[in-house]
């Protein structure tokens, strides 16, 4: 791949991605009420869920895509409901209580499915790799070479910007002393999480 589609390619998805989205959503959320610490496997299979659109586009494979549609489609209610469900836990959990918004740090593997099945449920990423991503890039000439750049630019990208509104969510955390302050963060995130339940369900 040339630097010149690579740096095209880097921008169009740190635009993507920047954007607040369920992704986004879910990912502060879970920061604002549990801290950043052990948030890695989620944040990684969020990113998993991407290359796997991405390796979709440049294989040529939006026909099967098309073609597993209701799979994909159990995968998205599937992440409504269970973010739904992270939303009321939330909404009612005790201040002084530990909010359950995914599933704890000691399950580094239900951390990462959960992230994984966000993306893959998340019409917006699906449709900027498999409706968008070929008026960038010419799926056509795409080397495994030039698949191994993309992915590659791809986690940087999305490091960028996933780490980065850790980091902001993180700041934001340590203001939420008082039992008050907490309760309204969690309710907070609660509407964060409702909202990108919705989101995902109206697209």
């Amino acid at each position: 791949m040339s630097l010149t589609t690579l740096l095209v390619f880097a921008g169009a998805l740190f635009i993507a991605a920047a954007t607040p989205g369920p992704s986004v959503a879910a990912l502060v959320a879970r920061v604002l009420s549990k801290g950043p610490r052990d948030v890695l496997p989620f944040i990684f299979g969020l990113w998993s869920g991407d290359a796997i659109w991405l390796t979709f586009a440049v294989a040529g494979l939006s026909a099967i895509a098309t073609t597993f549609y209701h799979a994909f489609l159990v995968i998205k209610w599937l992440g409504v409901l269970y973010l739904l469900y992270l939303a009321w836990k939330m909404w009612f959990a005790k201040p002084d209580a530990e909010a359950e918004t995914l599933p704890e740090a000691k399950s580094p593997g239900r951390l990462f499915l959960t992230g994984l099945a966000i993306a893959l449920g998340n019409p917006k990423i699906m449709m900027f790799y498999v409706a968008l991503l070929p008026s960038i890039i010419d799926i056509r000439s795409v080397s495994i070479l030039g698949w191994v750049e993309l992915v590659a630019t791809l986690f940087l990208v999305l490091a960028v910007v996933d780490l980065s509104w850790t980091f902001l969510a993180a700041k934001a955390r340590k203001f939420l002393k008082s039992p008050r302050a907490v309760q309204i963060a969690n309710r907070a995130s609660a509407g964060t999480m409702a909202g990108a339940a919705a989101a995902i369900a109206m697209r």
